[in-house]
């Protein structure tokens, strides 16, 4: 009797953890060694500090306090950098490694939505459908064709079967509409546009303007009826017709190729398409898998986007790459969020920008605790709600990490220290260039010694985040964007010596004694009022915990003839439940003067991106007009918000009320 398939994968699996059984105990041994070697520094280090400074056990200290944490670091680390050589070495791309996956596992579930699942079998099969098709419709390797469809279970197999043609694939955010969907397909220079009959409208909206970019709509299964656009074609339909045989490239993509363009959502201006390609793609995955200690038998939580990086490649990645269960939802909701996981038995679960916060405003209940889940997993959990996080729902480990899709800047929280998004070493930081330099925290501008060098920060001390670019390591690389341009703007040079090249995050962090990172704001968000810098990420933290966990947005008004910037505060009350007094006093008590916002704007919903971040653009440049939204001004005699009229707008744009 044949062997089946799953056993087949198993004893390879088992190989493959002999192999890295095997590197583990070299490391370790070689970690023993270094420990040793370690201490031996520890004490030059600390009678070197003796002698300059008189902090005569600091660095013992530290280095006691933080030696087992930085060699689980060094083992992830290690792991990652190993398995990512093996591949690129190997020619391994996001395809070659899918179809290892594939094979071994045919009647899994890949990826599961509400109560729909499609196996590793029937989305090979699906992706290959894709590659003949598109193969038979003349397009070629290079070029650019635009995913523009709601999360599904078969999205990821739709740019998977573009990607075994070459063919480079746009994810286009589903929140686009008019100009900014029009700016996204050309920018990356798409040859055609695959849309899902959800997006139907939103397509007839701009039809007329792209009549050079063919149109191809993807019925989902559940609505295999829904009308077809007009003088579109009609794609589920001739799917299949085609063969599911495997679809081969006679000239197989590399590892440094494209793969795939994601738009960066950001707060501000319009999308930049920042290239992923396929060495990346197994990157982001592999780093997250080897820090949470997932296996291959784990099922993800992905209630996120698939058309931006942390729900359409870590999390996603954690099927293509690694061959777990993926668990998607269309749209996230923070009450069916700890049910979801329950149902399906998640093992793991992924979180982003204001998502925990509204999952702690849902009233307590049984699927708080009654779920597997053994490590949360994500981005932008913040420090004044994380320990009550962890407690109510019962959560063994959070793995908080910072990066960016573009950027080669990545920082991993592996022992759930509160608060911070990651570390790095203070005895071996070189291992991993990442520096935080001084800056000017409004502008953003890098400061400079008198030699031209950027001036590294010290412990506390904020500062600009760079990691540097180093082309032949594929964890250092920054590939940019489809706009060259915008690539430059986002390198800086001469860091630390001359020629020398690092990528600008735009993001101010602050590092403490034992080499946690914690974030503080991104550059031009900081103002100064009074003489004083107010960091808006603090201040957003402080009134969302005063109102009851609402969205809250911080941010500097300029006013006329008045130094420096005011701050502003708009928050979201779509239940009109807001108690001003309540949070005029709060604010009193948990500022200092010059922090506490001037200005309350009050909106009906919150203003999000589509990776749950709070916008500013729009309104910083609304300022405290006046308009359909109430508008409040903090009386200086009373210390309470009155509402913003007309006469008092005037007054104040005059110079007549002194601020």
């Amino acid at each position: 009797m044949a062997e089946k398939p799953e056993v087949r994968f198993e004893e390879a699996e088992r190989r493959k953890g002999l192999i890295l059984t095997l590197t583990a105990i070299v490391c370790c041994t070689l970690c023993w060694v270094v420990r040793y070697y370690t201490s031996l520094l520890c004490l030059v280090v600390a009678l070197t500090m003796y002698l300059l400074s008189g902090d005569r056990y600091q660095w013992i200290y530290i280095c006691k306090k933080t030696f087992y944490r930085d060699i689980t670091g060094l083992r992830v680390l290690l792991a990652t950098m190993f398995r990512i050589w093996l591949w690129e070495r190997n020619g391994t791309t996001v395809v070659t490694r899918w179809q290892e996956v594939a094979k071994m596992k045919p009647n899994k579930k890949a990826f599961v939505m509400d109560d729909r699942a499609i196996s590793f079998r029937e989305g090979d099969e699906l992706s290959n459908r894709v590659a003949w098709y598109f193969k038979r419709q003349g397009f070629k390797r290079g070029e650019v064709i635009a995913l523009f469809m709601e999360t599904q279970p078969e999205y990821v197999f739709l740019w998977l079967g573009l990607a075994k043609l070459r063919v480079t694939t746009a994810l286009v955010n589903t929140n686009l509409r008019g100009s900014q969907l029009i700016y996204c397909l050309r920018i990356a220079g798409c040859k055609a546009v695959v849309f899902g009959d959800e997006m139907a409208e939103a397509i007839k909206a701009i039809q007329n303007e792209i009549p050079d970019i063919p149109l191809f709509q993807f019925n989902s299964p559940d609505r295999e009826t829904a009308p077809i656009v007009q003088d579109t074609i009609p794609l589920s339909a001739e799917l299949t017709e085609m063969s599911t045989e495997t679809y081969t490239d006679p000239e197989p993509a590399k590892p440094r190729d494209t793969l795939l363009y994601i738009y960066t959502s950001g707060t501000t201006g319009f999308p930049k398409a920042a290239i992923i390609t396929n060495i990346r793609y197994l990157l982001i995955p592999l780093g997250v898998h080897n820090s949470a200690r997932l296996s291959s038998s784990d099922v993800v939580y992905d209630p996120l986007p698939l058309h931006h990086t942390a729900g359409g490649v870590l999390g996603a990645g954690q099927c293509i790459v690694l061959g777990c269960t993926v668990v998607l939802r269309k749209k996230f909701s923070a009450s069916n969020y700890w049910k979801d996981v329950a149902k399906h038995k998640c093992t793991a679960a992924q979180y982003i920008g204001e998502i925990c916060r509204y999952l702690l405003t849902v009233p307590p209940g049984p699927q708080d605790t009654s779920h597997s889940v053994k490590v949360l997993i994500g981005n932008g959990l913040r420090p004044q709600i994380w320990e009550e996080f962890v407690r109510r729902f019962n959560i063994e480990r959070v793995l908080e990490f910072y990066g960016a899709t573009e950027g080669n800047s990545n920082l991993v929280n592996l022992d759930s220290k509160v608060g911070a998004i990651g570390f790095l070493s203070r005895t071996v930081s070189s291992i991993y260039p990442l520096t935080l330099v001084k800056c000017d925290e409004i502008t953003g501008e890098i400061l400079r010694d008198a030699n031209g060098g950027c001036i590294t920060c010290g412990p506390h001390e904020p500062g600009l985040l760079l990691g540097k670019i180093e082309p032949k390591k594929a964890i250092l690389t920054f590939a940019g964007y489809a706009d060259k341009t915008a690539s430059e703007k986002k390198m800086v040079r001469n860091v630390r010596v001359k020629g020398d090249c690092y990528f600008n995050t735009g993001d101010i962090l602050v590092m403490d004694h034992f080499g946690y990172f914690y974030f503080k704001d991104r550059t031009g968000d900081t103002f100064r009022w009074r003489g004083e810098n107010v960091s808006t990420a603090e201040i957003e933290g402080v009134i969302s915990n005063l109102v009851g966990l609402k969205d809250a947005v911080v941010y500097g008004v300029s006013v006329p003839n008045v130094e420096g910037r005011a701050g502003m505060a708009a928050i979201a009350d779509p239940d009109k439940k807001l108690d001003l007094e309540s949070l005029a006093a709060g604010l009193k008590t948990s500022l200092p003067v010059y922090a506490r916002p001037l200005f309350l704007r009050i909106l009906p919903e919150p203003p999000l991106t589509a990776t749950f971040k709070l916008k500013k653009k729009e309104l910083v440049e609304l300022a405290f007009s006046l308009n359909s939204d109430p508008v409040y001004f903090l009386d200086q005699k009373t210390g309470k918000y009155v509402p913003l009229t007309q006469k008092m707008y005037d007054d104040i744009m005059q110079g007549n009320i002194r601020l």
